[in-house]
């Protein structure tokens, strides 16, 4: 895999050189769109609103509205004056407790591969992230924009996750609080008992996109029979009208249970019956 980027760490006076390779890929199919009556692939134009005439790129500029219909034009140069300074460097701010920032502000991870030479102060700021219980907390320039970042230690090495701005997040208080109603102890104890049921080790290949598969499974079938084969719809599940809690809670528990149980073969219990005999 080919190196998104490469460069430093930076922290106080120690430099560690890395690698940066991204830790996630998105498996999403793509589609072209066709015309209907013999399949020719659809093109866009780029056309002015004013008169529907296209406009070649020679003649396209970037505006801001500012207003309805009112526009403040930027120029290549105005882009580069405001450009931040493309250092090739995790500049390390600070650290920080894990558990102080919020979740929602993580959105993509990428794995931070040492360069030649810095083994060993590689290593040396993971083991001292994973015995402080600390993440590092820094400022980094990937294709000419400028990220908030975390560097964690993770498995053998370390990575660095992009992080949206604070004021990115939109605020809970735009949303309406749940009405806070009284919990029965019956109910309290009923919702445990299903979250114990249902616990687990967490085994990340059984959670698969099943929606993903299914579209695959469609567009091979279509492929193989022909496009006029229609699948079988899929059937939907209804929402649950939730009259009493507690006994539709006692009825998933039952559920998970039943699931949970082996199921004994026929072959298996004859031999019992004849045993008993």
């Amino acid at each position: 895999m080919r190196a998104l980027w490469k460069g430093a760490i930076s922290f106080g006076l120690v430099t560690i050189p890395v690698s940066l390779y991204p830790a996630t890929a998105r498996e999403e199919l793509t589609f072209r769109l066709l015309r209907k009556s013999d399949h020719s692939p659809v093109n866009y134009k780029r056309v002015a609103a004013a008169d529907g005439k296209e406009v070649p790129w020679d003649q396209i500029v970037k505006g801001y509205e500012y207003e309805k219909g009112k526009f403040v034009i930027l120029k290549e140069e105005d882009f580069a004056r405001v450009d931040v300074e493309a250092t090739q460097t995790v500049n390390i701010i600070n650290f920080v407790s894990l558990d102080q920032v919020d979740p929602l502000l993580f959105y993509k991870p990428y794995y931070l591969e040492v360069g030649k030479g810095g083994d060993k102060a590689y290593v040396l700021l993971r083991d001292a992230l994973v015995e402080s219980g600390k993440i590092a907390i820094a400022m980094v320039v990937i294709r000419k924009l400028q990220h908030l970042a975390a560097v964690k230690p993770q498995k053998k090495g370390l990575m660095l996750e992009l992080m949206h701005f604070p004021k990115e997040l939109i605020e809970t208080s735009e949303f309406h609080d749940p009405v806070e109603r009284p919990v029965g102890k019956a109910e309290m104890q009923m919702a445990k008992q299903l979250i114990q049921s249902m616990t687990s080790e967490w085994k990340p290949e059984q959670y698969t996109d099943r929606y993903h598969e299914a579209l695959e499974k469609m567009i091979e079938e279509k492929i193989k029979h022909g496009e006029e084969e229609t699948p079988a719809p899929i059937k939907k599940k209804k929402p649950t009208k939730i009259v009493d809690l507690v006994s539709v809670l006692r009825q998933s528990i039952e559920q998970t249970q039943a699931k949970a149980m082996p199921k004994h073969s026929t072959k298996t219990r004859s031999a019992r019956r004849k045993k008993a005999a």
